[in-house]
């Protein structure tokens, strides 16, 4: 999530310096849904974490990005997340599963939340899971024959593998 000015809403770390701050303020959309979470990463370790939770927290982390609302939190869809909801779009997500089975998980049509919450608690089994972005949501993956062409692009995260 960003500002128009393309400055993080929230939570921003990058190689260990602190960009933004955590943005706890309610407001309105999607980020503001509370509870909402910051997905972080420390050595080899990642985590999805509850964002008054990661506050509270000790330890350097290398990377962090806030976003919301929390999917999953503690094995439990977030509590505004029903089976009621009618909004579908393209949507992406981050889940942890253990401390490095990193799940990023984009949708290949519309899906609603809950449909997006479901599949990171039970198919993926993430107890903690983080909605990072709808609409603009975009993939690049040749790998597996993805490279959607959406612009302009917001948020970017890139994942190497061992080696690169």
């Amino acid at each position: 999530m960003y500002h128009a000015d393309l400055s993080p809403v929230g939570l921003y770390i990058e190689n260990g310096q602190r960009y933004s701050p955590a943005n706890t303020a309610n407001g309105p959309g999607n980020f503001h849904l509370k509870p909402n979470g910051v997905f972080h990463v420390s050595g080899s370790s990642a985590e999805v974490t509850e964002t008054r939770r990661f506050l509270a927290r000790s330890g350097k982390v290398q990377f962090a990005t806030q976003s919301g609302p929390m999917l999953v939190l503690n094995g439990k869809l977030h509590p505004r997340i029903t089976g009621q909801g009618l909004s579908s779009k393209i949507r992406n997500g981050v889940g942890v599963a253990g401390t490095r089975m990193v799940h990023f998980v984009i949708s290949e049509e519309p899906v609603t939340f809950s449909e997006f919450a479901r599949m990171f608690r039970d198919d993926l089994r993430t107890p903690n899971a983080l909605y990072l972005d709808g609409s603009i949501s975009s993939l690049y993956a040749p790998s597996v024959g993805r490279a959607d062409g959406f612009l302009p692009v917001g948020p970017i995260v890139a994942g190497f593998g061992p080696g690169n």
